[in-house]
């Protein structure tokens, strides 16, 4: 804990309220890039991709489940792993009872690993998550979406992951992807982001950054060393 300043009430309300305004301008900020989100331009998905749920094959329009924008989060889950991703598993933590309200915003919501089906269902059966989870086994979709990668990528320590190419170590990595279905069918590609850009889908991290210690990360060569899944702490 660092040495903080004990100060009187009328000390603390003046840095309070200094600190309030930066806050706002950083949610002004945060409009205007939410405006420039949704002025992006769209790419058609050419590709027939294969999904298989609890009732079986889908496709990627079947992932819609009859509105017109999907949410894909990328949980990281390669088909020869024994269990999910622990940070990704941190982030799942926070989705079981988002998918009603975004339903009710035209917004279907639902992860994608490559992992084969029977695997997620057994994981998501242990983490007890009731979001909806498919498998995108044998299918090219996590590798077009840049978010799983060949095994000479792996071997060689780098691929083309957040719009560059950077050092990777692993089969798989997180993500998320929009898509929005038109009255035709026809299916866009509006939006991705990975990395930092999906700490707003972590609910904990936005709790944790309201404390003094914040996320407390600095002491650790991996900044998420301290994750474990909710059933290993």
């Amino acid at each position: 804990m660092p040495d903080y300043k004990i100060v009187s009430h009328e000390e603390w309300l003046k840095a309070r309220l200094e600190l309030l305004a930066a806050e706002k301008e950083l949610t002004r900020q945060r409009d205007v890039l939410t405006r420039r989100r949704m002025a992006m331009p769209w790419e058609c998905v050419e590709k027939s991709y294969q999904f298989e749920g609890p009732k079986g094959p889908l496709s990627l329009a079947d992932l819609f489940d009859g509105r017109s924008q999907l949410i894909v989060y990328h949980f990281m889950f390669g088909p020869d792993w024994e269990e999910g991703c622990k940070s990704c598993s941190f982030w799942a933590d926070n989705f079981n009872g988002i998918p009603i309200h975004l339903n009710h915003r035209d917004v279907t919501f639902t992860a994608v690993s490559r992992a084969p089906f029977a695997k997620i269902d057994a994981y998501k059966n242990r983490m007890g998550w009731s979001f909806p989870w498919v498998s995108s086994y044998g299918s090219d979709f996590n590798f077009d979406y840049h978010v799983s990668f060949a095994p000479e990528r792996v071997a060689e320590g780098k691929a083309y992951y957040n719009y560059a190419v950077r050092p990777i170590t692993a089969s798989d990595e997180q993500g998320v992807s929009v898509f929005y279905k038109g009255e035709s069918g026809d299916v866009f590609h509006t939006y991705s982001c990975h990395g930092r850009g999906i700490d707003m889908l972590n609910a904990a991290y936005q709790y944790l950054d309201l404390v003094p210690k914040a996320r407390d990360e600095d002491r650790f060569d991996f900044a998420m060393e301290w994750v474990r899944r909710h059933d290993q702490y």
